[in-house]
């Protein structure tokens, strides 16, 4: 009975004005605390019931309730909540984000079939899934869709890669698009999924979006994996959020140019509410003048 009851409530917020616009904002959570950290240096917790260790590029002092709020205040939609770890604090933290801005958050991080309904109670949008339907370098078929099922319905679900460049499928002098494969794990273990038309295609009849990381260039802030966005603009056939080196307004329009407006972007470490140069209120400028010139 609650599938209907789920399937009707994401119908009702589907409106064509409350589409996300290019720009997704983030919350990444590390002990309770709001960060941004390196992508490639998460290990994974201690018996201690903490989060493991992490090269931090920042430290907030304010809560996830009140990123939470700053993003209901400006409206926009579809960001992500990250659990980077599974301490209890930082679940606390998650959920403080999901109470401030009901239907207005994804949430992901640890999370398993046993999980995803009580996150979509707690106000989740969508529940975003990672390591838990790779197993043994490949997907898990099954795991996928009791996931779809305990959150009632494709809808509710968002799929995160995480990619990775093969080595030597491209360099300088060679022509060749590079390869990208998901990583797993904290982006410790390589799996044989390969980024491409096809691979997307069975993948989105399983989800609603897909939030692609370019972990080579994560929390580096040194410009965005182009190829890897150039495949998702052109394969796609859903929604997807791309996240991995984006530093500047130039990084996001090169994002919207190659993902042929069908790829939004994530900015992490490079914006000032995250202790960067890039203004937060100029990225919700361009946002809105992005999405101005889409209704045109």
């Amino acid at each position: 009975h609650t599938h209907t009851h789920h399937a009707s409530m994401a119908e009702g917020t589907k409106g064509a004005g409350l589409a996300p616009g290019p720009f997704r904002p983030c919350i990444d959570i590390h002990d309770g605390k709001v960060k941004q950290i390196v992508g490639g240096t998460l290990r994974d917790g201690d018996a201690g019931g903490g989060d493991g260790s992490a090269d931090t590029n920042f430290e907030s002092d304010r809560g996830a309730g009140e990123y939470a709020r700053m993003y209901a205040a400006a409206a926009l939609r579809g960001g992500h909540v990250i659990m980077l770890g599974a301490s209890n604090a930082s679940r606390a933290a998650a959920l403080e984000a999901l109470a401030a801005y009901p239907g207005g958050l994804q949430i992901g991080g640890g999370v398993t079939a046993e999980t995803a309904a009580e996150l979509i109670a707690a106000g989740a949008s969508h529940v975003i899934v990672t390591s838990y339907v790779f197993r043994d370098g490949d997907i898990d078929f099954g795991r996928l869709e009791q996931l779809r099922d305990a959150v009632g319905g494709k809808q509710r679900l968002v799929l995160d890669l995480s990619c990775r460049r093969v080595a030597g499928t491209s360099s300088e002098a060679s022509t060749s698009t590079p390869v990208y494969k998901v990583v797993t794990n904290r982006w410790q273990k390589w799996t044989d999924f390969e980024v491409n038309a096809d691979t997307l295609a069975t993948l989105a009849s399983y989800c609603d979006e897909f939030l692609v990381h370019g972990v080579d260039v994560e929390g580096l802030k040194a410009g965005i994996e182009e190829p890897l966005v150039a495949i998702l603009g052109q394969s796609s056939p859903i929604p997807v959020t791309y996240a991995g080196g984006v530093r500047s307004l130039a990084d996001l329009d090169l994002v919207y140019r190659l993902g042929q407006g069908r790829v939004c972007a994530t900015v992490g470490s490079a914006l000032d509410i995250f202790g960067g140069d890039l203004k937060y209120i100029d990225v919700l400028a361009w946002h809105t003048r992005k999405r101005q010139e889409k209704q045109q």
